[in-house]
């Protein structure tokens, strides 16, 4: 069933400003009437890029801790385009390495800026691809809401402007892209991605043999696909932020979370024409609920605000949703492919979350962050038909086990 975003009240007990209110509605009823809503449909892949020399062994990572499996590769200008695929149906996973050692371009700048993302300055989540009608109409359309789009020679990588994809600049509030195309996302001469070029053998091996290990321990049954991705962005921005993805998307605002252990809110959208989230997953956003100047006085937890200062503001997480169900002895399936990768050489930041006995609930557990695009892999599995992200316990713990893994030394302050 489609939802109606005029008509949907949303979830939680955030409490949102009259401006919200008011632009929220606003915006609905603009991307209705300008023909956006019609145009978009769903989120057909998602971008990383990670640094020179990391994409091989992110793309074994990847196969370990997910349903994505490496399809074609392609060189631009000044990168390799690794595209990986899971089910026909859900989004493409397109991994970008740049050629050059010593490739700098805004990504580069940006990560830079931050502490703890400096050592890997080409590694980020770069946006979603959504599937379009119409690119052109789309990029006149959000133009004339202040989008901005990239054009040609405004930044190094061919991908965003030579592709048969528009994509806009980096978010000032999220420092996420988003993309649009018209084109089938499998379609890759139309894409035009660059030149079609092989993985070694010695490379495929050992992917095969991930992939193998991943049927024989059941994990391909397992994890099924992506349920949301997360980002972390400062206090002051959280309304902005869900506004101008609103704006960009044919997203609604499902709901917001106070999760006042941790001082900060969850605040969830997601696509009202799908009843899978994982066809379109759902983007989430996570602010500190007062900034950190004011919380000197307060002395609140903020690992969601302190993310933001060492990091930047980025993706945090993506989560892959699990099949519910038990594996053996009662075990829960999450808890078993945390077992199962853990085994071989994933870390994870705390255990598993959630109790799932007789009621209907969520098991979740973060891993480290990765090494090679700094993204956190989220497992969760919801039990006996659980509705929703998460639970306000749940969250408290993943997000106070990933503050301790996320902490910087600075001066004589220690956050």
């Amino acid at each position: 069933m489609t939802i109606d975003p005029l008509q949907y009240k949303p979830k939680g007990d955030k409490k949102n400003s009259e401006f919200f209110e008011t632009y929220k509605v606003k915006i609905y009823e603009r991307r209705k009437s300008g023909g956006l809503d019609d145009m978009l449909e769903t989120i057909r892949a998602l971008v990383v890029q990670v640094e020179h020399g990391d994409a091989l062994p992110y793309l074994r990572e990847l196969h370990l801790m997910g349903p994505y499996r490496f399809h074609k590769a392609f060189q631009s200008p000044t990168h390799r385009i690794f595209i990986l695929i899971s089910q026909p149906e859900f989004p493409r996973l397109i991994v970008m390495e740049p050629l050059a050692e010593d490739y700098v371009d805004e990504i580069t700048m940006l990560n830079r800026l931050y502490p703890l993302s400096s050592a890997k300055p080409n590694a980020r989540y770069v946006g979603e691809i959504f599937k379009t009608k119409d690119v052109e109409a789309t990029r006149k359309v959000l133009e004339s809401h202040n989008i901005r789009f990239n054009y040609h020679h405004e930044t190094k990588n061919p991908f965003f402007t030579e592709s048969n994809i528009a994509f806009s600049f980096p978010s000032d509030y999220t420092c996420n892209r988003v993309g649009y195309c018209e084109v089938d996302i499998d379609d890759y001469e139309a894409l035009q991605l660059g030149e079609a070029i092989e993985l070694p053998g010695s490379e495929k091996e050992k992917l095969d043999a991930i992939s193998e290990f991943s049927k024989e321990n059941r994990l391909d049954e397992l994890i099924l696909g992506v349920d949301h991705m997360a980002t972390r962005i400062l206090a002051g921005e959280r309304e902005d932020a869900i506004c101008e993805f609103l704006t960009m998307s044919n997203y609604y605002f499902w709901g917001a979370y106070n999760i006042a252990a941790m001082n900060s809110s969850t605040n969830v959208n997601r696509n009202g024409n799908i009843t899978d989230d994982k066809i379109s997953p759902a983007k989430v956003f996570t602010a500190n609920n007062i900034p950190s100047f004011v919380n000197s006085f307060e002395k609140l937890p903020m690992p969601t605000e302190d993310f933001v200062r060492n990091f930047g503001k980025r993706m945090h997480h993506v989560a892959y949703e699990v099949r519910d169900g038990d594996h053996r002895g009662g075990e829960k399936n999450v808890d078993y492919v945390v077992d199962t990768v853990r085994d071989r050489g994933i870390e994870f930041l705390a255990h598993v979350v959630g109790e799932c006995k007789d009621d209907p609930d969520l098991k979740q557990i973060f891993s480290r962050h990765s090494e090679y695009s700094i993204l956190i892999t989220e497992y969760v599995e919801r039990c006996h038909g659980y509705e929703g992200f998460f639970t306000k316990t749940n969250v408290a713990a993943l997000t106070a086990a990933a503050g301790q893994d996320e902490r910087y030394q600075h001066g004589k302050v220690f956050d």
